[in-house]
């Protein structure tokens, strides 16, 4: 069994939109901002400004285009983000099968 060490979780993932944001990209080649907006049920500026967050650490990529002369965003995930998705992914999978022990020095069942 290893240590469990909470600070080992990858916090940009771990929020639940920008998590829905990396579960959906990771199965899906690409997708628009507004499947984004729909499936997440989120406003435009919030699934924004965690777009930008998983942006910065290059775990997704932009491609804006133009369809019948209207703008179009879409994104996918980069190998950087799908391997930071596996991890995370792996540790909650070693969380789930008891791979991680946890010592609590105010628990005498410890």
């Amino acid at each position: 069994m290893i240590d469990f060490d909470p600070s080992g979780v990858n916090k940009l993932i771990h929020s639940p939109i920008r998590l829905g944001i990396m579960t959906i990209l990771n199965s899906l080649e690409e997708v628009s901002f507004n499947y984004l907006k729909e499936r997440l049920d989120v406003t435009d500026g919030n699934l924004s400004s965690h777009i930008e967050k998983l942006e910065e650490a290059k775990y997704i990529k932009t491609r804006k285009t133009f369809i019948n002369k209207k703008p179009h965003t879409s994104y996918r995930i980069t190998e950087k983000g799908r391997k930071a998705f596996r991890g995370y992914i792996e540790l909650l999978e070693g969380i789930i099968k008891g791979e991680y022990k946890h010592e609590d020095s105010n628990n005498p069942n410890s």
